[in-house]
């Protein structure tokens, strides 16, 4: 029968995880098993559709003029 970690094992599986992944791609792997997880439970209810997912609007960048003294 299979029992759920807990404890060192928990503590184990997220050193290896930092290991693996490293400091700078854990809020990306976060993010696509929470994609997952969803997907998933949506699947288990029944529900169709995807959602069609917003791709991230580019940031404007400011800039500012500058004029070189003496110049009009």
């Amino acid at each position: 029968m299979f029992t759920p970690p807990r404890g060192w094992e928990i503590v184990i599986i997220l050193v290896i995880i930092l290991i693996i992944f490293g400091v700078g791609k854990l809020p990306q792997v976060g993010g696509a098993i929470g994609k997952g997880l969803r997907a998933f439970r949506k699947g288990q209810h029944g529900e169709e559709g995807e959602e069609e997912e917003e791709p991230p609007k580019p940031k404007k960048k400011v800039t500012k003029k500058t004029t070189k003294a003496g110049e009009e």
